[in-house]
């Protein structure tokens, strides 16, 4: 509906228009949208419940979080002894700084590694291509915890133990990246390529000017996934690092945790601080990944 215009002439004052704008309408939800937000609202309060149960239980005190039968709300006020007890008896400023610089040297590795072999498995034509990308898919099924041993011995040999270097490196090879960015670049019209190949850019020059513009959606959604399971990740900085000063959160927050008995608000404070930054980064990063996983068409699958 477009805008009504009026003209109005006084005898003091010249010719002026005055728009009149339509009211906006009321959109009329229908039956399914209702039940399908209504569903989705009951989801997330599914979802939300254990994040409440744990903020709550790491906000009371022992006694209260241990009293059983298990209440809701704890008998006497609400306490902050579970966190300050992690400041005081750790290091969590310099635990995290820890998490932050390994899981930002695995995203940023695993990120240039993945992207160069999934191009070179979607475009370039080489001996046993197939094969290879056979192999890489099928390690996807092979759980990483059968490599701790030679894995630990290979970076003692290579004296990376109690490193940066021998927690980020064995973290940076990851197939179900090289298979997601795969599937990207197969989408991705060849006749750009063949365009800019005829103008005399290098192979090269095509990867980094080309593919990867057009590749920031599943990219952005590649590296938030990789930095969160780098940061999340427990056993591999456990098994490599001795050294207190190099510990990350997760390993970190152990040595905290006293061995005997079963310390509830304890541990659900250890858990809220550790999730605590994976939570703001999916919040501010959330567009991203919705974005990366709908273009990869995996969710449909």
């Amino acid at each position: 509906m477009s805008a009504v215009i009026v003209n109005d002439r006084t005898d003091q004052g010249p010719l002026h228009d005055v728009t009149v704008r339509p009211r906006p309408r009321h959109r009329r939800v229908d039956a399914g949208t209702f039940f399908a937000y209504l569903g989705l609202a009951v989801l997330a309060l599914v979802w939300l419940v254990p994040l409440f149960w744990a903020l709550n239980t790491s906000l009371k005190s022992e006694t209260d979080a241990s009293a059983s039968p298990v209440t809701l709300f704890p008998a006497h006020a609400y306490t902050f002894s579970s966190y300050r007890l992690l400041f005081e008896s750790g290091r969590v400023p310099l635990w995290m700084a820890n998490s932050a610089i390994v899981s930002i040297g695995v995203t940023v590795i695993t990120l240039i590694v993945s992207t160069l072999c999934a191009y070179a498995f979607s475009r370039l034509d080489f001996p046993f291509r197939r094969t290879l990308f056979a192999i890489t898919v099928g390690s996807i099924m092979v759980p990483t915890q059968i490599f701790i041993v030679p894995l630990f011995d290979e970076l003692r040999s290579m004296h990376m133990i109690d490193t940066y270097w021998g927690i980020i490196l064995p973290q940076t090879i990851a197939p179900v990246m090289v298979f997601v960015l795969k599937r990207f670049f197969d989408d991705v019209p060849r006749e750009l390529e063949e365009a800019a190949r005829v103008d005399g850019a290098s192979r090269l020059r095509v990867f980094g000017q080309i593919i990867l513009p057009l590749s920031r959606p599943i990219i952005a959604a590649v590296g938030i996934f990789v930095f969160i399971g780098a940061w999340n990740n427990f056993l591999l900085p456990f098994i490599v690092t001795n050294n207190p000063n190099l510990m990350t959160l997760p390993v970190g927050l152990q040595t905290v945790t006293p061995s005997y008995g079963v310390i509830f608000a304890l541990q659900m404070a250890e858990a809220i601080l550790a999730a605590l930054p994976l939570i703001l980064v999916f919040v501010l990063f959330q567009r991203h990944i919705i974005r990366g996983i709908a273009t990869t068409g995996i969710a449909g699958q």
